[in-house]
């Protein structure tokens, strides 16, 4: 078997005005995506359901063939298990941004400059501290973002974020519910203090001022969260998958569900990305997994910022990637699709619930009328309008995976 499921991070987009008022999609040369729909079946995806807005982390728990709604905690437990961090029963995990705060202590930058080189040194910093009993693990996850992990007793996740998600205001205070919320608030509390303190006057920091650069002087907190008990990949499926992303959030999922996580040198999860590497490490991963995951965050990114150029570009590189999949593997060797796991258009900057296009290849799979690769062309093909957990079942059906159901 080589199943392979390629997801553009927030890909899939709306009209956009400056392109003609045509999607990305529509407006690039995205010629291997669209051979894909041309040879295959194409369809509509609502990543978790029709109208509902989907994270990163709920859309592919869902394209994973998972129930999110059974299983997601919080996102704080996969940027951990992301970044490498080994959790245990009770710990209580956060995902966190780096930020700048101005001396009045607004928020002038939720994401410091999306700093990258300094971050690791800034982390170690805040890493190892205990408070009141309970050990503090604090970790560089991928440019600003981090993750903060509390060890002990009597703690809880029902502790509410700190993130208001806009600039301009103050970071909120962490609040707790019960007992335990309560005092896990209160290590909270003292944390930020011990973290305001020891970043403002970190050298580092110094030092980005110096050159003109925001601080990373804060940290905002969000997405508490526990390890959940979860059925693992191979034993639901019975197939032996992996995951090549460079984002900590994807590579959590995929270490949740029981898949390998293949690390490939040069995958950035931003814009920089080297698409031809993740293509590679696919193709030779095809040699002893059965299934593999392929994430490109650099859509995503250049979506959040309003950068449509960038966005024409990246679908372009993806396009590369998935053209060097099929020189190098072969087409008819290949159970493939091509999706995004929620849709960021450009002009609101954010994710919506608007639902994905997606097109699968197989030398089983029906071939319909659809050409194109694009929101608007895959939502007339054979496939129809489906939800998220219900694509790799029809994978595995193509490649005749699963038992009947009934007699």
């Amino acid at each position: 078997m080589s199943i392979v499921v390629l997801v553009g991070d927030g890909m899939s987009d709306r009209r956009v005005s400056i392109l003609g008022d045509r999607t990305p999609l529509q407006y690039s040369r995205n010629r291997n995506m669209c051979l894909i729909s041309k040879l295959g079946e194409n369809g509509i995806i609502d990543p978790i359901s029709p109208g509902v807005t989907p994270g990163s982390d709920t859309a592919h728990i869902a394209l994973l063939g998972y129930d999110p709604f059974e299983i997601y905690t919080g996102r704080g437990v996969l940027e951990a298990l992301g970044s490498g961090i080994s959790l245990k029963r009770g710990d209580i995990a956060f995902r966190c941004n780096f930020c700048t705060l101005d001396e009045k202590g607004v928020i002038v930058d939720r994401r410091a400059g999306r700093i990258r080189e300094d971050g690791e040194i800034l982390a170690k910093s805040l890493d190892g501290i205990r408070i009141s009993g309970v050990k503090i693990k604090f970790k560089q996850a991928l440019a600003h973002r981090c993750v903060l992990v509390l060890r002990g007793k009597k703690i809880s996740h029902e502790v509410t974020d700190t993130d208001p998600k806009r600039v301009g205001v103050k970071p909120l205070i962490p609040k707790g519910r019960g007992e335990d919320g309560e005092r896990t608030a209160e290590i909270l509390r003292e944390f930020l203090n011990i973290a305001k303190e020891t970043l403002s006057e970190h050298p580092v920091n110094k030092e980005r001022i110096r050159k003109g650069l925001p601080p990373a002087n804060f940290i905002l907190l969000r997405g508490a969260s526990f390890l959940p008990e979860v059925q693992k990949f191979k034993e639901r499926f019975g197939v032996n998958g992996a995951c090549i992303a460079g984002m900590s959030l994807v590579k959590g999922v995929a270490r949740l569900l029981g898949l390998d996580v293949v690390e490939v040198e040069g995958a950035t999860g931003g814009l920089d990305t080297d698409v031809l590497s993740k293509a590679d490490a696919t193709i030779s991963s095809l040699d002893k997994y059965d299934f593999v995951l392929v994430n490109v965050k650099g859509t995503d990114e250049a979506s959040h910022d309003g950068k449509v150029f960038e966005k024409v570009n990246m679908i372009e590189k993806i396009d590369l990637l998935l053209g060097r999949i099929l020189e190098e593997k072969g087409i008819e060797e290949l159970t493939i699709a091509v999706t995004a796991d929620h849709t960021t258009p450009l002009e609101v900057k954010k994710h919506t619930g608007d639902p994905v296009p997606v097109a699968i290849y197989s030398k089983s799979a029906r071939r319909d009328s659809t050409r194109l690769f694009d929101e608007i062309s895959c939502s007339s093909g054979s496939i129809g309008r489906i939800s998220g957990k219900n694509l790799l079942p029809i994978m595995f059906n193509l490649e005749g995976i699963g038992e009947e159901f009934g007699e």
